[in-house]
């Protein structure tokens, strides 16, 4: 969220923001599949897809600092494991080079603004005004 207004919710973080856009674009990847793949890899997509903005939804619901940081952890790991099944998609021909990279690119750019937030929210477990 930009402009300094408060985050009262976790749909206001960038982070979960970021995370769900690049959950709808797994999604439209998902549907690409061959039907082969419906349940195996086009499942796992969604699965882990979901995984990232879910654990950061409740890590931003959770007590303490450190439970929120290792939310933010889990979700880091589900955007690495998205990255790698677009690069299965892509070495099977179900995506381009060109799309997988486009894919490749926002999912780096999630688990950038993750470490970010997971940054910040230790520093204010450390800070005197914490």
């Amino acid at each position: 969220m930009s402009g300094g207004a408060p985050i009262r919710d976790f749909k206001d973080l960038e982070v979960w923001q970021a995370a769900r856009a690049f959950r709808g674009e797994i999604y439209k990847a998902a549907w690409l599949l061959p039907e082969l793949e419906k349940f195996g890899l086009a499942n796992q997509l969604r699965r882990a897809a979901t995984s990232v903005t879910a654990n950061i939804a409740e890590g931003f619901g959770r007590y303490g600092y450190q439970e929120n940081a290792q939310m933010c952890r889990q979700g880091r790991g589900s955007v690495y494991e998205l990255r790698d099944h677009l690069t299965t998609c892509v070495d099977e021909g179900y995506l381009s080079p060109a799309e997988g990279e486009r894919l490749d690119r926002m999912g780096q750019r999630v688990a950038q603004m993750l470490n970010g937030y997971l940054r910040a929210t230790l520093a204010r477990k450390t800070s005197p005004a914490a």
